[in-house]
């Protein structure tokens, strides 16, 4: 899994490190105050010490080792410095190469292009290093900047799916944006 990773002019999209624990809870203790509904803003990270963290990497060793879940760390390739998250859920293989797609960046980064950068790249290393054929963003029906950021990467809307997704103790609708291989 420390192999599949993927590198942009100004990013490198990779499995998180235990290494990585101090740029990791650097960047989530210096977050904003949320900034709307779907950021999460300033997090209490008093939980994740060092050891918590090391079990976390060891988590998303197992799942990708599983072929359950793929998450990856997105840095800046200049400095090393931790700016958001991506991951893969599967949903299916055999015929069907099929996968969930999230993908959130430390709102202090937002604005500089780091979010389109990630996602296209991160796409393309979905098809290409884990051989999906499907990738679909489950997006909420007001999440504006995620529905722009998924078109602004070539994903196509393809439906609604009500009461879709269980979140804030309620069965919610999701827009279904998709992109398959060429």
């Amino acid at each position: 899994m420390n192999k599949v990773k993927t590198e942009t002019n100004r990013l490198v999209i990779r499995p998180l490190e235990e290494e990585d624990y101090f740029t990791w809870l650097t960047q989530y203790k210096k977050r904003l105050p949320s900034q709307h509904k779907y950021d999460e803003g300033n997090i209490d990270m008093s939980i994740c010490t060092i050891e918590w963290f090391g079990n976390l990497v060891k988590k998303h060793q197992e799942m990708a080792v599983d072929d359950k879940v793929y998450v990856f760390g997105v840095f800046r390739k200049i400095d090393n410095i931790h700016i958001g998250t991506i991951d893969f859920s599967t949903i299916m293989r055999e015929e069907f190469q099929w996968a969930r797609f999230g993908y959130s960046i430390h709102n202090q980064f937002w604005r500089q292009g780091f979010g389109r950068e990630a996602v296209k790249a991160a796409i393309d290393l979905a098809f290409q290093k884990l051989h999906y054929h499907r990738i679909e963003a489950h997006i909420n029906l007001d999440n504006i900047a995620s529905i722009m950021l998924a078109k602004s990467v070539g994903m196509v809307y393809e439906c609604t799916r009500k009461g879709f997704i269980y979140e804030n103790d309620e069965w919610t609708d999701h827009l279904i944006y998709y992109i398959n291989a060429k």
